[in-house]
């Protein structure tokens, strides 16, 4: 129940829900009281701002910050793990494997098999609990990886987290002192690696997922507002609300900054 309500909670903060809710609030303003110009005020403020953050250079210098903090993994470190972490999924059995993982979640997944086969020996974990689909996100994740050549004998799967913290938990009951590679999104790994060091655990970071551009983009790409920015937005946010969050349940353990 605590899970959901956090969620839910978390939702309505997000970027898009909160300007919806503004501008909703000022129109009732506008429509049905005498607050005119707080009304128009609001309203012209909400605008802006889903302007502004729908177009990438806002968006991406927001979230860059933070996923610049680890580079992709080049090193050849030896690892007995590699943990890609849960994200987004859904379960239709009619689909092909990879379309029931969300954008944040099937690249997570293709770095982690980039990664094991780069480490022969090694283990792919996925950990993610059950949402509303009939099967939990590891396993989805895991079919994906089988599908594209991974053995069933070298994957594992925890099924029951269902968020970074509890994954942090899982894992440590399995790789113990051992250091491993951590998979997940850019934006997610630097707020992930303080749940897992949390636990006493040694994850070597191996981020995916990068979405902040930096390489050269025609003019109008620039200029024009795209859901796909405002997305870009979303996550720089929702990833600070969770630092926040973070620090407010254990302040010892969230980064100093």
């Amino acid at each position: 129940m605590l899970f959901t309500l956090k969620k839910f909670l978390g939702g309505l903060l997000m970027p898009l829900p909160l300007l919806l809710i503004l501008i909703g609030l000022a129109l009732i303003l506008l429509w049905f009281t005498h607050w005119q110009k707080s009304g128009k005020a609001l309203l012209t403020l909400s605008w802006l701002v889903l302007l502004l953050i729908s177009l990438q250079p806002v968006a991406d210098r927001l979230l860059l910050p933070i996923e610049n903090k680890y580079a992709t993994y080049q090193g050849n470190d030896r690892v007995d793990y590699i943990v890609v972490l849960g994200g987004g999924y859904t379960f239709n059995p009619n689909w092909a494997p990879s379309a029931n993982l969300f954008p944040n979640s099937l690249p997570r997944v293709t770095e982690g098999i980039r990664l094991y086969l780069q480490h022969p020996g090694s283990k792919l974990v996925f950990t993610g609990g059950f949402g509303p689909a009939s099967q939990s996100s590891a396993r989805t994740a895991a079919q994906v990886a089988q599908s594209l050549g991974v053995a069933s004998s070298d994957i594992v799967m925890l099924e029951k987290p269902k968020d970074t913290e509890e994954e942090a938990a899982d894992v440590a009951t399995l790789v113990g002192d051992k250091p491993f590679l951590l998979v997940t999104s850019a934006n997610h790994l630097p707020r992930a690696i303080n749940f897992f060091t949390a636990k006493g655990l040694h994850p070597i970071p191996a981020p995916a997922n990068q979405l902040a551009i930096t390489s050269p983009l025609h003019s109008w790409e620039r200029a024009i507002p795209a859901a796909s920015y405002l997305y870009h937005s979303e996550r720089a946010w929702y990833e600070t609300l969770g630092k926040l969050w973070q620090w407010v349940k254990s302040p010892a353990d969230a980064p100093s900054h």
